[in-house]
């Protein structure tokens, strides 16, 4: 089964994909993240490269993406691009996932091409407000990417916003299921209770 996951920036996507493999089980569980296909442009000088939109679709090999995903859906293992956020390159290492019962693709731009949206069994989209959101992204890209707090406020300001209505917002009324994460707990029962009602 195959399990579309996304929604904005910040939304708690990562949190809750990782709490949803708990409920169906880690063994049988595969997450895949479209973070890991984000284009390799070595050409291009490290300036150049920071100017990318990573928001908008063409800085993804989404069909790299799907062509994985159809593959896990047949059986067979994959070998999965590692990529590195603070080069905005690929890393030479890659990753081997097998297949497994349940197979969670998350990323806020999953939904956006459609050859990738019309593999999915079930879309959950989860949403949250805007503030909550800008806060949650501040804290990871801080921590974790190796972003000022700065950088990640005039991203939000010049381009996510205009990407999120244009190329995410759109798919929440699609979705099979809307989740509201601006309270963890909340967002769990939610998620846990679709799972038991719906998945399992």
């Amino acid at each position: 089964m195959i399990i579309g996951i996304s929604g904005g920036t910040g939304a708690g996507k990562t949190t809750l994909v990782n709490y949803a493999a708990n409920l169906l089980g880690k063994n049988d569980t595969l997450i895949l993240s479209q973070d890991r296909y984000y284009k390799h442009l070595p050409a291009l000088s490290f300036e150049e490269r920071c100017l990318i939109n990573f928001d908008h679709p063409d800085a993804l090999d989404l069909d790299l993406l799907a062509a994985h995903v159809m593959q896990l859906q047949k059986g067979n293992s994959i070998k999965s691009p590692v990529y590195s956020f603070e080069q905005h390159l690929r890393m030479n290492d890659i990753e081997v996932f097998h297949p497994k019962k349940y197979i969670l693709i998350e990323g806020i731009l999953v939904f956006a091409h459609v050859p990738l949206h019309e593999l999915f069994d079930y879309k959950v989209y989860i949403d949250a407000d805007i503030d909550k959101r800008i806060e949650r992204r501040v804290k990871r890209d801080v921590s974790t990417r190796g972003r000022t707090k700065e950088e990640v406020l005039a991203r939000f300001e010049n381009t996510l916003h205009t990407m999120h209505n244009q190329f995410i917002a759109p798919h929440l009324s699609a979705s099979d299921m809307v989740i509201k994460n601006n309270d963890l707990n909340f967002a769990k029962d939610q998620m846990h209770l679709w799972i038991e009602t719906v998945i399992k």
